[in-house]
């Protein structure tokens, strides 16, 4: 099994503590579809010194019930809690031209619709209404929806992306 190279891996969930006595993990996907997190194959831990093979078990309260091959224990799955999982982009399914992983957005330049920078993205957010971009600026960071009407252009090739500032914000 190759290590995925860490400049080319995307964390496609975590672990958020021990489900039952049984070695069974209570698993968080950062997955559009929350299952696919089974499809990608082996999924290393950051440090890309342990991998993992994945088996769903059952939905549970706030993510999935899983085991992970390497753990037999309450004790074991208890010790990988909040170990983020990680898997090669080359696992990952090619992306319409509209959409983006969170990784591709973040450390792009921001530039207002006149083409003035406004700083760069420094995190994407999700807390259930949709993606939210942070933007680091000289007076602090600012959240927008990352929506067309707000973010109308991402040019990767370019590192940047164009901000039409909703009232209030520009």
């Amino acid at each position: 099994m190759v290590k995925p190279d860490p400049e080319k891996w995307l964390c496609v969930g975590a672990i958020s503590g021990a489900y039952g006595v049984k070695g069974e993990v209570r698993l968080k996907s950062f997955c559009a579809e929350p299952t696919a997190i089974a499809d990608y194959g082996p999924l290393f831990s950051e440090d890309g010194l342990r991998s993992f093979k994945i088996t769903l078990t059952r939905p549970v309260s706030g993510g999935l019930g899983a085991r992970l091959s390497g753990v037999a224990t309450k004790e074991e799955a208890d010790a990988l809690r909040g170990q983020s999982l990680y898997v090669g982009r080359d696992k990952l399914p090619s992306l319409p031209d509209d959409e983006f992983y969170h990784t591709d957005l973040i450390g792009l330049e921001a530039r207002d619709t006149g083409g003035a920078v406004l700083g760069k993205v420094i995190a994407v957010h999700n807390h259930g209404a949709g993606d939210l971009l942070e933007i680091g600026t000289a007076a602090g960071s600012i959240l927008l929806a990352f929506s067309l009407a707000t973010v109308p252009t991402v040019d990767l090739a370019a590192g940047r992306i164009v901000v039409d500032l909703p009232e209030g914000l520009d």
